[in-house]
């Protein structure tokens, strides 16, 4: 059967909601009309990942003909945006890409999705067991599975050597919070920007803030708050985060304008080498790529990287981590075909797969020793002596909550709330949920 990545061709809601964001192409021959055909509803479009997925797609198209598997990508702000109101629809996705935590708990809680329970259990436990533990967990409430794993990420410093090296900077010196905001201060001396921030978006900022809270008060603060228990999030260790944070915006580490950038427009002034640092995900070294003016950004040699720093006299370990765990969520409705196709597509193959391009960190069993990106390496290695992963805190706190987390983080960097006074906001939204 002719395999789609969907857009426009689509009819309907579904048509409406792909028709100014959608990217429409076809590949292959014409071909009848598949039996049954599968929606798959993604947010990324790097043409790297999308040709490993359109093979893996092909692959199983081959294997049941009568299947016609169709990609529809949603640029990631007006997917969150759709997503609601296209999970109502009657031309709803069979699945989508979701986060772990608070955002697919309250999809669960909709009865929008398919509980994947039974299917996981079933022989003994066969597809439970072809995925690594947390990631099982990370998606999985009251006992129940809500979303196929796919992969898992980790929010570390990328930094640009050749600039580190101008300003007299070495990464490896880099161990505490205390040591980052003396680099800032060394780096801008050098004329130099020191970090690429993507404040318009706000949810970058929100890193530096739940890293902090992980430093100063680690896990079992930040599972009190979650839980309501204790003082919440007017704990010492979060009200100390916050000025921590608050000072550190003080050294102004950021790009001109940064309370305005998107993300992407981040990774480009870091990409341009236009900043030395920049606080991301994974995949950055393809993000920035992807994002620079000439398309090449920085070359793959100048690129390094290292963890968080620790903060001196707290309760958090230098080795916990943040980060998040993907999954593909099912919805309600969706054919058996679908369903198939979700784990089919994760399967330890296929991880190893889209691991080589170096699109993933993976989550089937036995799928990472094909992580042979070296950044991507490190990162693997990070997270395979994590002490505690945690899920990003604007996704685990769910829709409501996390909102405030994110505009809170910006305004106490940028100096325009102070921390308790965020950390009150949070305490409130998080009682009204």
């Amino acid at each position: 059967m002719t395999h789609k990545h969907a857009g426009a061709s689509l009819s309907g809601k579904w048509m409406s909601f792909a028709a100014t964001t959608a990217i429409t192409f076809m590949l292959g021959t014409a071909a009848a009309s598949a039996a049954t055909v599968v929606k798959w509803m993604h947010v990324e479009l790097d043409p790297k990942a999308v040709a490993v997925w359109e093979e893996i797609a092909k692959d199983f198209e081959a294997k049941h003909p009568d299947v016609d598997v169709q990609l529809q990508f949603l640029e990631n702000e007006a997917f969150k945006a759709k997503l609601p109101t296209l999970l109502q629809s009657n031309d709803v996705p069979d699945f989508f890409y979701s986060w772990g935590g608070g955002v697919l708990e309250e999809q669960s809680k909709t009865g929008a999705l398919k509980d994947l329970t039974e299917l996981f259990d079933a022989d003994g436990g066969k597809i439970r067991n072809a995925y690594n533990p947390a990631s099982i967990e990370g998606l999985s409430f009251d006992g129940k599975v809500w979303a196929v794993p796919y992969r898992v990420s980790l929010v570390s410093f990328f930094y640009n050597k050749e600039l580190f090296a101008k300003a007299g900077v070495k990464a490896e010196d880099i161990k505490t919070w205390d040591d980052l905001g003396t680099a800032v201060k060394t780096i801008k001396a050098a004329g130099i920007v020191p970090i690429a921030g993507g404040g318009g978006e706000k949810w970058p900022i929100h890193f530096y803030w739940s890293y902090l809270v992980m430093r100063n008060g680690g896990q079992a603060v930040f599972d009190a708050a979650r839980k309501g228990e204790g003082e919440g999030f007017m704990a010492p260790a979060m009200i100390k985060a916050g000025e921590q944070l608050a000072e550190f915006g003080k050294l102004e580490p950021f790009q001109p304008g940064y309370l305005g950038s998107t993300w992407p427009q981040a990774l480009g002034v870091f990409g341009d080498g236009k900043a030395a640092m920049i606080l991301g995900f994974d995949n950055t070294e393809a993000n920035q790529r992807k994002n620079a003016g000439d398309g090449k950004g920085l070359a793959p040699e100048n690129l390094g990287r290292f963890a968080f720093p620790a903060v001196e006299g707290g309760a958090g370990k230098a080795t916990d981590t943040l980060g998040g765990l993907n999954g593909w969520a099912v919805t309600k409705n969706a054919s058996k075909e679908a369903i198939e196709f979700a784990t089919f597509l994760t399967n330890a193959e296929n991880e190893k797969k889209m691991a080589k391009a170096g699109m993933i960190l993976p989550v089937a069993v036995g799928a990472s020793e094909a992580v042979t990106n070296p950044l991507m390496a490190g990162s693997a290695k990070q997270l395979s002596e994590s002490t505690w992963h945690q899920n990003f805190f604007d996704q685990t706190l769910g829709a409501a909550v996390g909102r405030v987390v994110n505009d809170v983080s910006v305004e106490i960097v940028s100096g325009q709330m102070t921390s308790e006074e965020g950390a009150q906001q949070i305490q409130d939204a998080f009682e009204l949920r």
